[in-house]
């Protein structure tokens, strides 16, 4: 099994797409793989659970990644295990008119979860240095000249990167991940949405035009990790050719950072220890 830490990306060293893979490893038995995804789905209910009772501290979970590359699948996939009770799943579209009337991370940063719950962020404000950057969409936004000036994108870096660090030291871990699909694979599922009627609602003529930026997609993310990724809000950039493999990283990476918040059932005081004793033998002595 391929070491999850050789997909991480934490702001130590650069990283070239180029020389991310896209599939797993020769030799990578599928059907254990899958079975320790089922193990790592089973202690994600078990320390949400926890992390929900505890209330201290809140997670949120982005996925990026090119169409076709499994982002609704992995979802519904690696999450079906937790309580929805204490989970909220959102998915970042074309803005509003009342979203693009406020700053790039305004409607993001309403979405964050209460301490104790969890959020899953399909897209998110990086859809700022991604699309916005590829069609140079700021151009044309309703915004001050002077914010349309120089080095705009390294600007909108410097935010996320504050913005990050801002929910981490207010009780907040994020962790993104890029889904890593090939360009070959996309095609596959493209014309697989094509050719499959119960598939045709997932097909768009944008996705082929989308398709023709794929260079400067891949430019653009890129540039988007090395420039956000830090220690404790990473990135994980996951082989997405294979979704049984991307699953399993995604849900061992879920895994790892619940391990490391470490959220505990509350411990009761002696006092309310002596209540609880006291409420049972009324129970007990019932009639």
């Amino acid at each position: 099994m391929s070491d999850l830490n050789s997909f991480l990306v934490n702001g130590e060293k650069r990283i070239n797409l180029k020389d991310c893979p896209t599939k797993p490893q020769d030799g990578i038995d599928k059907q254990k793989t899958i079975e320790k995804t089922q193990r790592n789905l089973q202690r994600m209910g078990e320390f949400q659970d926890k992390l929900y009772s505890e209330g201290k501290e809140g997670l949120v979970i982005i996925f990026q990644a090119m169409d076709a590359a499994g982002k609704d699948s992995t979802i519904k996939h690696v999450m079906k295990g937790l309580n929805p009770q204490g989970i909220d799943v959102y998915s970042f579209k074309q803005p509003s008119v009342e979203e693009d009337a406020h700053g790039f991370l305004w409607r993001c940063a309403n979405k964050f979860p209460a301490r104790g719950k969890m959020a899953i962020f399909n897209r998110s404000y990086y859809e700022e240095v991604l699309v916005v950057r590829v069609h140079k969409l700021y151009e044309n936004a309703k915004i001050p000249d002077r914010c349309k000036k120089g080095n705009v994108f390294e600007r909108k870096f410097e935010d996320i990167k504050n913005f990050e660090k801002y929910q981490y030291n207010n009780g907040y871990r994020i962790i993104k991940f890029f889904l890593n699909v090939s360009k070959e694979e996309q095609k596959i599922r493209f014309l697989e949405r094509i050719d499959l009627k119960i598939k045709n609602w997932k097909f768009s003529a944008s996705d082929v035009r989308e398709r023709g930026y794929w260079d400067e997609y891949m430019h653009a993310y890129e540039d988007a990790i090395n420039a956000t990724a830090s220690k404790h809000n990473p990135w994980y950039i996951i082989p997405a050719d294979k979704k049984w493999y991307a699953r399993y990283l995604v849900s061992q990476a879920v895994v790892d950072v619940f391990k490391k918040i470490a959220p505990q059932y509350p411990t009761l005081s002696e006092e309310a220890q002596k209540n609880l004793l006291k409420d049972k033998k009324i129970l007990l002595n019932e009639k």
